[in-house]
């Protein structure tokens, strides 16, 4: 054999030729699948649906700067529940600047933004969300006698498209607190919105001064600017103690309202924080927080499948007794330490 010549190897790689053919092919085909199984991935996940970001409407007769603080635990509601803002809802906040007659406007202008759901505080705001639409879901934070005003059909079923949370603090308890703070009350006014007072109120304050033995007036707020003093200039004479309704128009006037009751020297609680914080003596009412931040859970389950209809209006448990010490200096009425005592806050 001629030693310069090496012997042909009938299979299997050459030196120098590096792999053989068949295993080069296989290389290749196993390259293109791989990449393109890496290029087909993020294709896949494109042409998934994106995830729903709910629009939450929300609708207030009230102002901006004191939605933004209402509105607080109801956000926080629904970020407690595992809910994140702006990727899995986001708001439409519409506000009537302490003018109740924009409400419908306002209302209508949510569902053209196609909200998932409304948020209403206060009854008109959601008559006016009522009137708006009869299929987007609605929840009231906020809003009192809701089936005597044909708000709901009833409080365990509430049919259409809204549920909520609803008031029921009585006025016998408002007056009671009146009294032990200012016994030398010896005639109750209440002071109330001609548009949204029920009967059942007045069979309230019927009962209320059968089993008190006290005098009881009923002084309508007319929807005018000078509404608070014409209703003022009803009041008969004597030892008036005031009670103030908690619906809309009253509470807006808050200001107007306590300042002439402390200029008249007259001791006022009503069913709404903002009256003590207005110069009030007292408010006694439902902790507003606790119901925005419940009604935060009836959204999260509206927007997760469950109907309106099906889901009962709840009631609030926890109540808010504020008590206005410089209002009671002014007005000469020195609160008991027992009252004092049970005050959820007292302003100095």
């Amino acid at each position: 054999m001629d030693p310069t010549r090496l012997p042909q190897v009938p299979y299997g790689p050459r030196f120098g030729d590096g792999v053989r053919q068949e295993p080069s092919m296989e290389r290749r085909t196993f390259m293109a699948l791989v990449s393109g199984g890496l290029l087909a991935a993020p294709l896949a996940a494109e042409g998934q649906p994106a995830k729903k970001v709910w629009r939450i409407g929300s609708l207030s007769p009230g102002f901006a700067p004191e939605d933004v603080a209402v509105k607080r635990p109801f956000r926080q509601g629904l970020l407690d529940l595992g809910n994140v803002e702006g990727r899995d809802f986001v708001f439409e906040l519409r506000w009537a600047e302490g003018h109740p007659e924009r409400l419908p406007d306002l209302a209508a202008d949510l569902v053209r933004a196609q909200v998932d759901v409304i948020v209403t505080f206060g009854t008109p705001a959601t008559y006016a969300a009522m009137q708006a639409t009869k299929t987007i879901p609605i929840v009231f934070g906020s809003a009192g006698h809701v089936v005597e005003k044909g708000i709901v059909a009833s409080l365990t079923r509430p049919g259409g498209n809204v549920t909520g949370l609803t008031f029921q603090l009585g006025y016998l308890k408002l007056y009671q607190l009146l009294k032990e703070a200012a016994p030398s009350v010896g005639r109750g006014v209440y002071l109330y919105n001609p548009g949204s007072n029920p009967s059942d109120i007045a069979e309230q304050l019927r009962s209320l001064a059968q089993a008190e033995k006290v005098e009881w007036q009923s002084v309508a707020l007319r929807n005018d600017p000078n509404g608070v003093a014409q209703a003022f200039a009803e009041f008969r004479g004597g030892r008036n103690g005031l009670l103030l309704d908690n619906s809309t128009p009253i509470i807006l006037k808050a200001g107007q309202i306590c300042g002439l009751a402390l200029q008249r020297r007259i001791p006022a609680v009503g069913r709404d924080r903002s009256f003590a914080d207005a110069g009030c003596l007292m408010s006694y009412a439902e902790d507003i927080t606790e119901m925005y931040r419940r009604a935060a859970g009836l959204v999260d389950r509206i927007l997760k499948g469950a109907k309106p209809a099906d889901l009962p209006v709840e009631m609030p448990t926890k109540f808010d007794l504020i008590i206005n010490l410089k209002t009671a200096k002014a007005l000469g009425v020195t609160i008991p330490p027992s009252l004092l005592g049970r005050a959820d806050r007292v302003i100095q």
